[in-house]
């Protein structure tokens, strides 16, 4: 995930991601119900959902499907690999590096991301999603309950949460 804000490129490759569908509790779009707030959530796939969480934290999705069909992935954690100075400028420099992008607010706001980028295309030059042809091998992805969605009854203990196993950048080891 790579933001470019003037000049500069910050960004990181996805270790922590979580799968929300409009078909279970945890998700914003739940029963397809379209509001202001989730309502890029039923666009084309390919666009970005950033939504403020607790009132100071950017959370940035992809939205994942078909017009009319709200399911995302939220980014919750990246391993830097460009612009790391400026991210440290951008989350404070006495940040430890480790914690740098491991969590889903650290990581919007060391790469620049709020809800001014709500909507935006990622295949342009602003914000993408770029393949770095790195193959992970499945055994070194884990399937883990999402985090901190226990409002959702049974639909929290779905295990849609995928993390890069032993990653130092995750923002919780399970």
């Amino acid at each position: 995930l790579f933001t470019k804000i003037g000049s500069t490129i910050t960004g990181g490759m996805i270790v922590e991601t979580e799968a929300y569908s409009w078909k279970e509790r945890g998700c914003h779009a739940y029963g397809a119900k379209k509001t202001m707030r989730n309502a890029v959530m039923f666009e084309k796939g390919g666009h970005s959902y950033v939504y403020l969480c607790y009132g100071m934290h950017h959370l940035f999705n992809v939205v994942t499907n078909a017009p009319n069909v709200a399911d995302a992935v939220l980014v919750r954690a990246i391993e830097p690999l460009k612009g790391v100075e400026l991210m440290k400028i951008r989350r404070g420099k006495s940040v430890n590096e480790r914690q740098l992008t491991s969590g889903p607010g650290k990581l919007t706001r060391a790469l620049g991301i709020d809800r001014n980028w709500n909507g935006k295309l990622l295949a342009g030059d602003e914000i993408w999603i770029e393949d770095l042809e790195q193959k992970i091998p499945t055994t070194k992805i884990e399937a883990s309950a999402r985090i901190g969605i226990a409002y959702a009854g049974e639909d929290a203990l779905l295990t849609w949460r995928f993390t890069m196993k032993g990653n130092e950048w995750l923002s919780k080891h399970t």
